[in-house]
């Protein structure tokens, strides 16, 4: 039976979560449709705009993302200290670049005087917004409706589009959070629709190599800042540059027609993370397959589970690939 989303979030934990929707229907309704000849990859030009667009309403962060035919993974960053700096006039103005609100939002956000009798309201109003700019759950819903109208409109159609519900796992760690990324961003060249990282259409690694070549980063993804120290700009606490070869060397060893090997520099990195090659490679290969709730270390797994009042360690077999020995 699934779970209420709120069992499976824990802030205290991690601000990492990796989301994946599927598609419903039989067709690849973002890709080449086999049994019509017709093919929608414009459609994961919808998704991927509209990911980026989320960016900058939500106070959540997006560290990686890949646009498949039939499905789309995520890398989240949900961040707290933004949300909680925002004013109450952010907040409404935030809200209302995706939902037109109420005329009480809307008189509030154009700086009109509000009767005494309509704070209480306007006060919760805005408690809801701010816990929402945070939520998941909103965030995906925000996301998926409007590329749902889009495609029934364009098919001249009715129905659902993206399955019911969205898959979503906590992760716990650095390793896992660099796994999980990885994973993502390799969905391309494991699915041999795409021959090298930077030939990865509608995927974060390609606007990441993109800025790279320019020496910068992309606005609308959460920045590698190196690693961490004392009053940090927040981002994932590796290199660019380090990143960016480690995914490469992966995605040589991934390809079944040019083999390769971990380097000594990657092979520094993986150190780093404790993590073995071989554990990295089953990582990045089938993270999908054995991981199917949160992912971590034993002790960060376990303090996961005792945060959210989980009596058992689901899936604490899979810990072993994120370490060492």
């Amino acid at each position: 039976m699934p779970r209420p989303r709120s069992s499976q979030i824990s802030l205290e934990d991690t601000p990492y979560y990796h989301c994946c929707s599927r598609l419903v229907r039989r067709a690849h309704l973002c890709g080449d449709d086999k049994y019509t000849g017709k093919n929608y990859d414009h459609r994961r030009g919808w998704v991927e705009a509209q990911i980026l667009k989320l960016t900058e309403v939500f106070a959540i962060d997006v560290a990686a993302y890949a646009v498949m035919s039939n499905h789309l993974h995520l890398v989240l960053y949900i961040d707290l200290d933004t949300v909680n700096i925002w004013s109450d006039r952010e907040v409404v103005e935030q809200w209302h670049k995706c939902f037109k609100g109420t005329d009480l939002t809307q008189n509030f956000a154009k700086g009109e005087v509000i009767d005494q009798y309509q704070v209480d309201e306007l006060k919760h109003l805005i408690a809801t917004y701010r816990s929402r700019l945070i939520d998941i759950s909103w965030f995906m819903r925000c996301l998926n409706e409007p590329i749902a109208r889009q495609a029934n409109h364009e098919d001249n159609c009715t129905g659902h589009f993206w399955e019911g519900r969205f898959k979503s796992q906590a992760l716990l760690d650095e390793a896992a959070v660099l796994a999980c990324m990885a994973y993502v961003e390799l969905n391309p060249i494991r699915a041999k629709v795409a021959q090298t990282p930077e030939s990865s259409d509608y995927t974060s690694l390609q606007l990441r190599i993109k800025a790279a070549l320019k020496g910068k980063q992309p606005v609308k993804l959460l920045p590698f800042i190196g690693n961490e120290h004392g009053h940090q700009a927040k981002g994932i606490n590796f290199d660019l540059k380090d990143y960016l070869e480690l995914v490469d060397e992966t995605g040589r060893i991934l390809r079944d027609d040019k083999r390769g090997a971990i380097s000594a520099n990657t092979v520094r990195i993986l150190t780093r993370l404790n993590i073995t090659s071989d554990n990295w490679i089953k990582l990045t290969t089938d993270f999908g397959k054995l991981f199917h709730g949160p992912v971590g270390t034993l002790p960060e797994l376990t303090s996961y589970c005792e945060h959210l009042e989980k009596r058992r360690r689901h899936f604490s077999q899979c810990c072993q690939y994120l370490q060492a020995s």
